[in-house]
């Protein structure tokens, strides 16, 4: 199994637990191999944000036989039901910054061009989200989400136009049976969350090359995406793996509520509660995994 995480505080406690660690370099990414709780896994960094992401998870493919893709870090979270250092587990993945910016018809009033087609969600302001053309690998055609096949507009033969990208069932169905996990309200300072976080597997996520502390926009996506967390990577990798037919899955704890708290953006006071909580249900799933 693969893990990844985009920046180093959120891979701080797989780290220290891998055993027999190996590090390998590859065109100056690191990565290492070793074994955590029993099971045979890689260590790497995605770097933060979406292009690197999706070139270092190629990357990992290209040179590592992975059978299992698993992201550890941290999000912003826009379901308002959700509180920082809960653990969200996705079962889908899109790219809400995937958009046509539209022509301003009058003030306050947008369209975008007839050959773009329609669109499955309302736009914000001049941006209206679409999906991603993608051509599928392998036996790749009948995963299931969305999938239509776009060469009414234009796409060569296998092109469709896809928004949303799975995690893998068996996966989370797995995380699902997790019953029980440490999960930390308090950072090494003792400041401390006011109730205790929770893991919550299903629902959507969304990511974009964006960090995001706007509570405007936070509505928006959660009412347009019903997403529960917001971030840079977990799309990008879902995209990659698919591709790859390779099953994924992400581990994401609230770190901030994306500009929906009632003062400054959270995320440096709660990252390594929220990355610890992330890399907690990691490695519980680990335990649970069968084989």
């Amino acid at each position: 199994m693969a893990i990844l995480s985009a920046f180093a505080p959120e891979l701080e406690l797989l780290r220290a637990r891998l055993q027999d660690p190996r590090v390998h370099a590859v065109q100056g990414v690191e990565f290492i191999t070793g074994r955590l709780e029993g099971k045979p896994v890689v260590l790497s960094l995605s770097g933060i944000s979406m292009v690197n992401a999706a070139m270092n998870t190629q990357l990992l493919f290209d040179r590592f036989h992975v059978t299992h893709l698993i992201f550890s870090g941290i999000a912003g979270g826009v379901n308002p039901d959700l509180r920082i250092g809960d653990v969200s587990v996705p079962e889908r993945w899109g790219q809400y910054l995937e958009v046509v910016m539209m022509r301003e018809t009058a003030p306050g009033q947008y369209r975008a061009p007839a050959s773009k087609g329609t669109f499955q969600f309302a736009p914000y302001g001049m941006m209206q989200p679409r999906a991603v053309r993608v051509r599928p690998g392998g036996d790749a055609d009948g995963v299931a989400g969305g999938v239509a096949d776009a060469r009414s507009a234009g796409g060569g033969t296998g092109i469709q136009e896809k928004f949303w990208f799975e995690a893998d069932p068996g996966m989370l169905a797995v995380a699902r049976g997790i019953q029980s996990v440490p999960l930390r309200a308090c950072d090494r300072e003792d400041r401390c969350l006011d109730e205790r976080p929770r893991l919550v597997v299903g629902g959507n996520g969304v990511s974009g090359q964006a960090f995001v502390d706007n509570a405007d926009f936070r509505r928006y996506a959660f009412r347009t995406f019903q997403a529960n967390v917001l971030d840079m990577e977990s799309a990008a990798c879902a995209q990659v793996a698919w591709r790859a037919g390779v099953p994924f899955i992400a581990f994401r704890s609230l770190s901030d509520l994306a500009g929906g708290g009632p003062g400054e953006n959270e995320m440096d006071a709660f990252l390594h509660i929220a990355a610890d909580n992330a890399a907690q249900v990691l490695l519980a799933f680990l335990r649970a995994w069968p084989g």
